[in-house]
């Protein structure tokens, strides 16, 4: 895998893959049609924000590449990337209990507050990519 050249782009599959941790100043696209809905990404080296209709949904600290990811009614899939171990952060609903799945092994449930943000880290470090997939309990 690697990163996205072209900061967002749609995938065969009908998911998206987007973010280039190998940029060293901060880049853009904006209105990226997906669906029906309008996709913002801004990613570099240090972080990697992803938005939908103005609406918080991926963060991660240091910068990733992010693969196939797809967004479901009982959570989000995809394969990340970085030079470094990763915190993500993900934008999921409401007072939800999700389970977590790094690399395959599940670490475990986490409950979303009012804001239904989730944080997990990630190591990458060793890996090419590392599969990650939160759905709900």
């Amino acid at each position: 895998m690697a990163v996205v050249t072209e900061l967002i782009r749609k995938e065969s599959d009908g998911s998206i893959s987007f973010g280039n941790y190998e940029l060293s100043q901060k880049s853009k696209v904006e209105d990226f049609p997906f669906e029906g809905d309008r996709l913002k990404v801004k990613t570099f080296n240090e972080i990697t924000k992803l938005e939908k209709n103005g609406s918080f949904l991926y963060e991660s600290v240091p910068g990733t590449a992010v693969n196939n990811f797809k967004e479901t009614e009982k959570g989000v899939e995809f394969t990340v990337e970085a030079k470094e171990d990763v915190q993500i952060t993900l934008g999921l609903e409401d007072d939800t209990l999700y389970e977590i799945f790094v690399g395959g092994e599940n670490t475990g449930a986490v409950q979303t507050g009012l804001g239904g943000k989730l944080s997990i880290s990630v190591e990458t470090a060793n890996a090419d990519a590392v599969a990650v997939k939160v759905v709900k309990a």
